[in-house]
């Protein structure tokens, strides 16, 4: 069976033969037909993380297949694969075949795309803690969408249409207008926006949060999803007193147990072609220069391995 290891911390992994996975008690046998590549792969490949799976490990935290054997689940029941330690504790879901525990298993009615149903969870059900839980969006608000060409930002922004608003999806280069969602008007970035926006999503964060949170009149708010563009930011107080922008945080493993809730709708919308989630497939060969290329911004959509 073949799996894609990690060696070595910040190291590329390797494709490797290894042995077939044996179900234990009360775990879900299932061959996986589509398995993500994660920006928090990376983080646990790179050594850095606080939780070190003992080397070598198998990656993967998120995925999606189809029932082998199980005590409650028919065989070829669709399901989504994350928690349980995947990718962490035990080994992930870059492998062929993987024995789960029942918690990490969610069966997915009606069916996705494999791809689809290995990579949906993250952008669309952060997208819609981010827009109904935290912000608190109101029909025929003016929506300012920071990074939406990737996706969380192009998750947020298709819920945001479907929530009545109107909403404008900044991107970070010319080539990416095309991945903004329909509906959204696409600008790139260093273009002042004519009008003030009521919720800025930010997906970027970095020092240009602050600039970017004056697009949003004064007891607006702006909600910080990411990091990519850098970890910190500098606040002068009397000028952002001055904004009154409120900033708002999204943790979203403190939402979990939210998010699992909301998935169920979420996964009838994808269904039903109301949302969409971009994926870019690749083989186990082609894993390693998907990887380094998610590093430096240049995967269109989500990266996902496909068996």
């Amino acid at each position: 069976m073949r799996a894609l290891r990690v060696h070595d911390w910040g190291k590329d992994p390797v494709v490797h033969e290894i042995e077939e996975p044996v179900r234990g008690e009360g775990e879900v046998l299932v061959r996986v037909e589509a398995a993500a590549l994660a920006h928090f792969d990376l983080t646990v490949a790179s050594g850095n993380f606080a939780l070190k799976p003992r080397l070598p490990y198998t990656g993967g935290v998120e995925g999606s297949g189809v029932v082998i054997e199980a005590d409650d689940l028919a065989p070829g029941t669709q399901v989504m694969l994350r928690g349980g330690g995947l990718g962490l504790l035990r080994g992930g879901t870059w492998q062929e075949r993987v024995s789960v525990a029942r918690k990490a298993v969610t069966v997915l009615d009606p069916r996705l795309p494999p791809e689809v149903a290995a990579t949906f969870f993250v952008p669309t059900t952060t997208a819609a803690v981010v827009l109904h839980d935290v912000a608190k969006l109101q029909p025929g608000e003016k929506v300012a969408v920071v990074g939406a060409a990737g996706a969380v930002g192009a998750s947020v922004a298709q819920q945001a249409l479907l929530a009545g608003a109107e909403v404008t999806g900044y991107v970070g280069r010319d080539d990416q207008l095309d991945l903004v969602p329909g509906g959204v008007t696409g600008v790139v970035l260093g273009e002042e926006p004519d009008e003030k926006a009521d919720l800025l999503v930010d997906t970027l964060g970095g020092e240009g949060l602050i600039g970017r949170s004056r697009w949003v009149r004064q007891g607006g708010r702006a909600v910080v999803v990411g990091y990519v563009a850098g970890t910190r930011v500098t606040i002068d107080l009397p000028n952002w007193l001055l904004d009154d922008v409120a900033l708002l945080p999204v943790n979203m493993i403190r939402h979990e147990r939210r998010a699992r809730e909301l998935a169920p709708a979420l996964i009838r919308k994808l269904a039903a072609g109301e949302l969409s989630v971009a994926v870019e497939s690749v083989s186990l060969g082609d894993a390693v220069d998907a990887l380094r290329r998610m590093r430096s911004g240049h995967v269109r959509g989500r990266a996902v391995l496909s068996f």
